[in-house]
């Protein structure tokens, strides 16, 4: 393949994005990569991240991109699961405690903070409506993320996620009072249960 084709089969697979890093790392020079975006009219989205013309942008994987250790939870957990009626306004991602809000909170990203320990707990891999695979937690950590940060958080919101998890076929009812053991809310799970179930 030459230089041209292997440009375009990664906009393929990345769903008409482009990263400079993975053009240098097949060999192709940043000159090249900027004669290239010049002459196909890419958008430069982010930093090292470029949007083909024809291609449908997907804010969620240009924020995963930007910050690969952060992770969709809350209300944007919500909208990859299904279980919210709207995408929320504005994104909301988990990072470790200790890890730096300065940049995403500049960039309109809602962040939230947890312990090392938990941060992996229910961590899940789903699919963007653009079709990217993107870093989240499962069904039941966000419940118990919802309800814990509820403070934060309008209640239709988390009283509209309960209602759809209580519906949905694949929920894990031990696994999520597991989860919110560990999150110190499962007294209030059990309250929210006994009245849904």
């Amino acid at each position: 393949m030459n230089k041209k084709e292997i440009i375009k089969t990664l906009l393929e697979k990345n769903l008409g994005y482009l990263k400079t890093s993975e053009v240098t790392n097949a060999g192709i020079s940043r000159p090249y990569l900027s004669q290239y975006v010049e002459k196909h009219g890419l958008t430069r989205v982010a930093s090292g991240l470029y949007l083909a013309p024809d291609a449908w942008p997907d804010g969620m994987y240009v924020i995963q991109t930007r910050y690969p250790q952060a992770v969709f939870s809350h209300e944007s957990a919500l909208f990859l699961l299904d279980m919210a009626e709207r995408e929320p306004g504005k994104h909301t991602v988990t990072l470790k405690s200790g890890a730096s809000t300065t940049r995403l909170t500049k960039d309109g990203v809602k962040v939230y903070r947890v312990k090392e320990v938990l941060f992996t707990l229910g961590l899940s891999e789903v699919k963007s409506p653009i079709g990217h695979r993107l870093r989240t937690y499962n069904a039941e950590r966000t419940i118990c993320d919802m309800i814990r940060s509820r403070n934060n958080i309008e209640t239709q919101d988390y009283s509209a996620a309960l209602k759809e998890y209580v519906q949905k076929k694949d929920r894990n009812i031990p696994r999520l009072m597991e989860y919110a053991e560990l999150f110190s809310v499962d007294k209030l799970v059990l309250q929210y249960l006994e009245v849904l179930l």
